[in-house]
């Protein structure tokens, strides 16, 4: 019987080692974390370059020329006014225009309509010399009924002896 509790104090010692020693523990791979926060949305494209903006124009581009008593022809100063407004018609090709006679105050209506007329036609003739189609101009005679500056005396007169020029 001694045999067998010797026997049985070294299985209970065996034990007792055994059981308490420490088991290293394997290292299990733990699986990712899964992230469920929603991804950012792609960067909006940048806006495509936009082209310059057309430059328009406007009446007050245009010089109005201006003519000397009970004439109708185009002052040589006044050339370079029309010049200019033929620029403008060569660069913007969609413009049509009207030419607008005018006359001072002096004569009869009648006079007048028909100088105003004779006056808008002889610009329109210049800038058809310069190659602005006919079909782009059209004329109108105000006579004296639309001075541009209202009065008397010959500072005030060559003011409203003039050709003037509306977008059409």
């Amino acid at each position: 019987m001694k045999k067998f509790l010797l026997i049985i104090g070294l299985i209970a010692v065996m034990v007792m080692i055994y059981g308490c020693h420490k088991n290293t523990p394997v290292p299990v791979e733990q699986p990712t974390p899964v992230d469920t926060t929603p991804a950012p949305p792609p960067p909006a494209p940048p806006p495509p370059p936009q082209e310059p903006a057309a430059p328009e124009v406007k009446e007050a581009d245009f010089m109005i020329v201006y003519f000397d008593f009970d004439k109708s022809n185009v002052r040589t100063d006044q050339r370079v006014a029309l010049d200019k407004n033929a620029g403008i018609m060569k660069n913007f090709p969609n413009i049509n225009i009207e030419v607008e006679g005018h006359c001072d105050e002096r004569g009869t209506v009648e006079y007048n309509i028909a100088l105003g007329d004779r006056r808008a036609q002889s610009v329109k003739k210049y800038l058809i010399d310069l190659g602005i189609s006919a079909d782009r101009i059209k004329t109108i005679s105000y006579g004296k009924e639309r001075p541009a500056v209202p009065g008397t005396g010959e500072d005030v007169w060559a003011q409203n002896r003039r050709a003037a020029f509306r977008i059409k």
